[in-house]
């Protein structure tokens, strides 16, 4: 019998926001979502402005520089 050895790395390594939700793609492959609702700030801002993020702690969060706003892979993980 063999075993499946999955490694969980959940650092994100690309971001996609769509009309609904906030989705983190993780090193491991995973993608974890989160409705837009719960970002206001994230939510009203520019398209341009939503695609302007950076990847904090080698992937461990996300800030949008020009909302001030930082998201922790780990928020979307406990709150999905």
């Amino acid at each position: 019998m063999s075993t499946l050895a999955i490694r969980l790395d959940p650092h994100a390594v690309d971001v996609v926001i769509d009309a609904a939700a906030l989705h983190f793609i993780l090193s491991d492959g995973r993608e974890i979502s989160a409705p837009l609702e719960w970002f206001p700030r994230l939510r009203d801002a520019t398209a341009e402005q939503q695609r302007h993020w950076r990847l904090i702690g080698r992937g461990v969060g996300v800030h949008w520089p020009d909302i001030d706003e930082d998201i922790a892979v780990a928020t979307l993980m406990r709150n999905s």
